[in-house]
């Protein structure tokens, strides 16, 4: 491509003209993979790794953030969650909510799952594939205080 540009501008050195194309070519390129990267909300998006969909999460007494988490089906998803006050856990099961255990899990996890320890400041990693619709809750399973119980959030996977 600058190959083609070098001999566009140098067979026309004189040409004013073909310099501000050049130029217009070059600022309008430039323009469209900048915006082309700014998401168009505020709200931060997940992030991309490959073909893995990485969320980021915060407990803090008594909350998840962000919750509800939404994910299409189908989709390979870490969630990185982070203790920002004190240590916490994490849980959710392999079926949707009104799901039997006796069939296939909704959620495929890559190592196996059960209440995940995270200390204060650490991120604790849970990774799996998404595989059937349906809205999956996940709580705190490690004691954190007067209104722990109420510590719950929930990861729907659409279709």
């Amino acid at each position: 491509m600058f190959l083609g540009i070098r001999l566009a501008a140098g067979a026309s050195r004189g040409s004013t003209t073909m310099k501000s194309l050049l130029t217009s070519l070059l600022a309008g390129a430039l323009l469209v993979l900048t915006s082309s990267a700014v998401p168009s909300s505020s709200r931060p998006l997940p992030t991309p790794t490959g073909d893995v969909q990485v969320i980021q999460v915060t407990a803090k007494k008594y909350e998840f953030n962000p919750s509800p988490i939404r994910v299409k089906q189908g989709a390979k998803v870490q969630l990185k969650i982070t203790a920002t006050d004190h240590v916490h856990g994490f849980r959710i099961g392999a079926y949707p909510d009104g799901g039997e255990g006796g069939g296939h899990a909704g959620l495929v996890f890559s190592s196996p799952v059960g209440c995940q320890r995270i200390e204060k400041g650490q991120t604790a990693t849970v990774e799996f594939t998404a595989q059937t619709p349906g809205t999956y809750p996940f709580k705190c399973c490690v004691h954190c205080g007067f209104h722990h119980g109420s510590m719950k959030g929930e990861l729907i996977v659409e279709p």
